[in-house]
């Protein structure tokens, strides 16, 4: 066989082989891609994204988008072929698999602990909004969480209502902790609560639950490196109660990111006029019950999905703003806001026409 011809032959050989392996040797990695996006003030799967019943609500126009990023499930083993695809493709963007799933979660595990923030973000956004409003909120501190094995399990439940810790009232949920940790490990502390059970039975009823009871926990030592703080093994949060009834209905989405889109849909249903001007305004972030927007990731994925759909302007947490700005979509301007006032704000600029002055995301 001339030299030339076995060159070219082993050549060739040696390709096949590398695009054998490359389709069969699995990769670390995971690819997130823009997910769909969904107007806030519309429908979905043939309801109203945002029900609200008992308060007086106004009709609106244009679009509060919220968007989402599609990510490969936990399980799946991308190759090193989708790798480099992905790596090469615009729109698309491959991450190490424990960016998404770390500690080996499950897919199980990640769709529910994406559901509880879900959760978490509309009972925020509820609040964020109404508070804009001067609408009253009634807020307590409860026990969200109890970590198994601890000195808290089967002492304290989900949804206990914390009035208390060693006597001193409780009001926000970060004052457990600090009461918690004025113990060494081993000493005794003492919650006051109202049972979840009797909570729940006294929101049925319409009225405040008053029968409480102490419970005494033995402290135990944090297993953080480097410190030896007393713990009870609890999270706390926040519950509400609302003067009406407002609903969100969005089936398969996760994570907090919709809290500012979902607070903006609730203010411009329960006032006058429309936020948007009929214009297409999309957006994304964390929001706590101030009102405080927060980062979230993908946020380059969002702005691609956002503008494929036809948005106008993109609303973006400013810790979002530098990594957004390096890679904007064409004819999509993004809009800085930290928190719901600086989006009101800017709403107001946007229906206006005034939009000069827009705060601006820069690379910087």
């Amino acid at each position: 066989m001339p030299r030339r011809t076995a060159t070219m032959l082993a050549s060739t050989l040696m390709l096949i082989a590398l695009l054998c392996a490359g389709v069969l040797i699995p990769v670390p990695y995971a690819e997130m891609s823009p997910g769909p996006t969904v107007n806030t003030l519309g429908d979905h799967g043939g309801e109203p994204v945002l029900q609200i019943a008992g308060r007086k609500t106004y009709a609106t126009s244009g679009h509060l988008n919220m968007t989402t990023v599609r990510v490969t499930s936990a399980d799946y083993r991308m190759n090193l072929v989708e790798a480099v695809y992905g790596w090469l493709a615009h729109d698309n963007k491959v991450v190490p698999h424990d960016t998404l799933y770390p500690d080996g979660k499950t897919e199980e595990q990640s769709t529910q602990e994406n559901a509880e923030e879900f959760s978490q973000s509309q009972e925020s956004a509820k609040v964020a909004a109404l508070k804009e409003l001067d609408i009253p909120v009634t807020s307590w501190v409860i026990v969200s969480t109890v970590v198994k094995g601890s000195p808290a399990e089967g002492r304290l439940h989900a949804g206990d209502v914390i009035k208390a810790v060693d006597g001193t009232a409780v009001k926000e949920p970060g004052d457990v902790a600090k009461l918690v940790t004025k113990h060494k490990p081993g000493e005794k502390v003492v919650f006051r609560i109202v049972p979840a059970k009797e909570q729940a039975a006294a929101e049925k009823a319409n009225k405040a639950a008053t029968k409480t009871q102490d419970v005494t926990i033995t402290t135990a030592t944090s297993d953080d490196t480097g410190t030896k703080r007393a713990i009870v093994g609890i999270s706390a949060g926040t519950d509400h109660t609302f003067p009406f009834t407002i609903d969100i209905k969005l089936a398969d989405v996760g994570g907090p990111s919709a809290g500012l889109m979902f607070a903006l849909g609730i203010y411009d249903k329960l006032t006058p006029g429309n936020l948007t001007g009929g214009k297409f305004v999309a957006g994304t972030g964390t929001i706590d019950d101030a009102g405080k927007v927060g980062p979230i990731g993908g946020i380059e994925m969002k702005t691609v999905g956002a503008r494929s759909q036809g948005a106008q302007y993109f609303l973006t947490p400013a810790d979002n703003c530098a990594a957004a700005a390096k890679d904007t979509p064409s004819g999509l301007r993004l809009v800085k806001v930290n928190t719901i006032d600086d989006a009101l704000t800017a709403l107001k600029d946007i229906r206006s026409g005034d939009t000069a002055d827009l705060p601006k995301c820069t690379t910087k």
